[in-house]
């Protein structure tokens, strides 16, 4: 068995605890931070009937982060409003014409569970500039399953260094098959665990911990090996 398919089949269920978790797009953020964030925390006060209204005027004046949330909304059938997978992927649409990341990460998501590799790529690669690791990590993920190995470990390493915590373990992983040397491992650990430094949370510490029961011992020891703060 080919080092690659190693890493995929080592990593699939990752993945997939991923997009479950998210949702089919969202993942570790729920919809009730993402209007606190959009709005104020006095919207959590709100019935749903004026969350909505209010979500609507913001809708209405082409507000991206709004129509991206409406369009969340549609996909769960929930703020008041019937599932629709179709009205969901039109408000996707319109909100990553407007240029929004994470509409673009949705797309790309939704596009890649139809099997349309073209246009997930696509959205993935447009979320990706924009500075969505996630996308980064799943771009990586859809150019190594598609073969293309070097192009997969680059974007991972993009990801890696902007502190992504699963880029970093799937590269510690890469780094045991012999896919990466010691060098391009030691250097983005580097630039992982200065990144990860600059954005330290609770709220980060505490999701980076939650993953960590996912890895092996022998993971672990990897780390550790590698001088890699993974869960730090």
């Amino acid at each position: 068995m080919r080092s690659w398919q190693i890493w995929v089949r080592k990593h699939i269920i990752h993945v997939a605890v991923r997009v479950c978790v998210w949702g089919v797009y969202t993942l570790s953020i729920s919809l009730e931070t993402m209007r606190n964030v959009l709005f104020c925390k006095s919207e959590i006060d709100k019935t749903d009937g004026e969350s909505v209204e209010e979500l609507m005027k913001r809708v209405e004046v082409n507000d991206a982060g709004a129509i991206f949330v409406l369009g969340n909304d549609y996909q769960l059938g929930v703020s008041c409003v019937q599932q629709d997978y179709a009205k969901a992927m039109e408000l996707y649409t319109r909100a990553a014409d407007l240029g929004y990341s994470k509409a673009h990460f949705a797309l790309g998501i939704s596009y890649r569970a139809g099997g349309d590799l073209k246009k997930s790529k696509f959205h993935y690669e447009a979320a990706a500039m924009a500075g969505h690791e996630d996308a980064r990590l799943k771009l990586g993920n859809l150019e190594g399953n598609s073969g293309n190995v070097g192009r997969g470990l680059k974007h991972l390493k993009i990801a890696a260094s902007a502190g992504h915590h699963q880029a970093m373990h799937n590269l510690l992983v890469a780094f045991r098959t012999g896919m990466l040397n010691r060098d391009t491992i030691d250097s983005t650990l580097i630039a992982y665990n200065k990144s990860c430094a600059e954005m330290r949370s609770d709220a980060r510490d505490a999701a980076i911990s939650k993953y960590s029961v996912h890895t092996t011992v022998q993971q672990r020891k990897l780390n550790q090996s590698s001088n890699g703060s993974l869960f730090s």
